[in-house]
């Protein structure tokens, strides 16, 4: 049995359908649930990785497609904890897989991990990429890529470039996308917890919508 078959099955021994409901409508009905709550399915996941040795192998890129293209929402994220526990083989060469995957089936539960985490790690690695790619996402029409060059950094804290969180936060300062105006919001409050004096002067400085400067002030 390979691995997408063990872990499909394990997951389908423990489908809910009771949970499965307000599952999606949490997420808004986007995408169906398994029904399968994330404390179990962190146990899951590492009896599955027990059982397979999956995380000892060469990254596998095919079994975190053939997650991401499966209905039900639980297998992506099985195919996010999945790369953030191989992070460490991940590097620049992955970066247009990633952006794919942030591309597809997006949504805010995807997004948030595969910036901060991935983007945030290749970036950090190889800061080339930053003009390279990132510069392009942020001024792209893709909701979800402008959002992970605004987040890619909230790990950073005293590595933070802000030159960088300024400008793609600038950029995007005018956008009526709630999920936009959160992600600034967000940056800002992570960044003003290393460098409060920093963040102060940019909300007094530049335009924000009334939840970026809500959020970003919650710790100044």
């Amino acid at each position: 049995m390979n691995e997408l078959n063990s872990l499909v099955s394990l997951f389908e021994k423990n489908r809910n359908e009771d949970n499965a409901v307000p599952m999606q409508n949490y997420m808004k009905n986007l995408f169906p649930f398994l029904g399968i709550k994330a404390p179990l399915r962190s146990q899951l996941m590492r009896d599955f990785y027990k059982e397979t040795g999956i995380l000892r192998q060469e990254i596998n890129l095919g079994f975190v497609k053939q997650l991401w293209l499966r209905d039900e929402r639980e297998y992506q994220y099985a195919a996010q904890d999945y790369l953030v526990r191989a992070i460490k083989k991940i590097d620049r060469s992955h970066l247009p897989f990633i952006e794919n995957l942030i591309t597809t089936k997006s949504w805010w539960d995807t997004v948030d991990i595969l910036g901060p985490h991935l983007i945030g790690k290749i970036a950090k690695e190889t800061p080339s990429i930053i003009d390279e790619s990132i510069e392009i996402w942020a001024f792209s029409d893709n909701l979800w890529l402008k959002r992970t060059s605004i987040l890619f950094q909230l790990k950073y804290k005293k590595e933070t470039n802000e030159a960088y969180l300024y400008k793609y936060i600038t950029a995007n300062a005018d956008s009526k996308e709630f999920f936009i105006q959160k992600a600034i919001g967000w940056a800002l409050r992570e960044f003003s917890k290393t460098n409060p004096d920093s963040v102060r002067q940019f909300i007094n400085e530049a335009t924000l919508s009334k939840l970026s400067i809500r959020e970003g002030s919650k710790y100044i």
